[in-house]
């Protein structure tokens, strides 16, 4: 029963195992990112107490091998009628892996006399240890001055030189508004910004822009530590080719609050320091 179910949810990338002990469950074929039709997983789980389906979270990040969902029957046996109802029930490929397709990622870095090499050095680090489970490389480290001519230059340099499909932006000061160097750089090269800020702490100050057809991260000051953060959540649906808009941003304030990255100049509690950090 449980086999027969899992047919009709899974999608592209997944594979299942043989049922047994009355469930069925379906493994990532690839890396890449969880996509759930959540309205096609609760149909199936609102047709029958004894039908359930449970799955990661959407959008979660997956390696090959993982596990994505159980499908299982909770009694011995179910009416036939409720099993054909169920199945009639669940969206075609309710769950699928996109996997990551981005490769090359450059990386514009601006820097300030109080910031040290050092700091760019680690941040360079914590982003290379989060592509590896990826597929992707760094195959730009430009830093320049805190200045929007040059970073418009240098994000032009990373797309047209080096070939970069995604640029991520560090600055040595956090993003204030819209009109700040970073959002300024991308529109002098003819780019825009789709969307500042983002209900998730930390990760407050995420900016995320495109120059031509390549996504720019504005990356928030706590992207630098290798702690989970709102910059991450962006990060794998970019590099696994999925559409980042307005409105999926602000759709992630529920779940939004992580743990606290103590190491950033403004925490949550406490004194603010000089500069916002979120």
């Amino acid at each position: 029963f449980a086999n027969r179910l899992q047919r009709p949810v899974n999608g592209a990338g997944l594979r299942s195992e043989a049922p047994f002990t009355g469930r069925c469950n379906l493994f990532a074929n690839e890396a890449g990112v969880l996509v759930v039709d959540r309205a096609g997983i609760d149909a199936v789980n609102g047709v029958d107490e004894a039908i359930t389906a449970a799955t990661l979270p959407p959008f979660k990040p997956l390696v090959a091998g993982e596990m994505v969902a159980t499908i299982k029957i909770i009694p011995y046996a179910v009416a036939g009628d409720a099993l054909a109802r169920a199945c009639a029930a669940a969206s075609p490929g309710a769950l699928r892996v996109a996997p990551y397709r981005r490769r090359r990622v450059g990386v514009v870095s601006t820097r300030l006399p109080s910031l040290k090499e050092t700091t760019i050095d680690g941040t360079l680090s914590a982003l290379a240890a989060r592509l590896a489970p990826t597929g992707a490389e760094i195959v730009a480290d430009i830093r320049v001055p805190h200045s929007a001519t040059v970073v418009a230059d240098a994000l032009s340099a990373a797309i047209d030189q080096e070939g970069a499909d995604l640029v991520i932006v560090f600055g040595a000061s956090a993003i204030a508004d819209r009109r700040d160097v970073i959002p300024a750089g991308i529109e002098a090269t003819g780019g825009a910004v789709v969307h500042f800020g983002m209900p998730v702490d930390p990760g407050n100050l995420l900016l995320l822009g495109a120059c031509r057809d390549v996504p720019v991260i504005g990356a928030p000051g706590c992207a630098r530590s290798p702690k989970e953060n709102g910059f991450d959540w962006v990060l794998h649906r970019l590099l696994a080719d999925l559409p980042v808009t307005r409105a999926d941003i602000v759709a992630l304030g529920v779940g939004g609050l992580l743990m606290e990255i103590v190491s950033r100049p403004q925490p949550r509690s406490g004194e603010p320091s000089a500069a916002d950090d979120a």
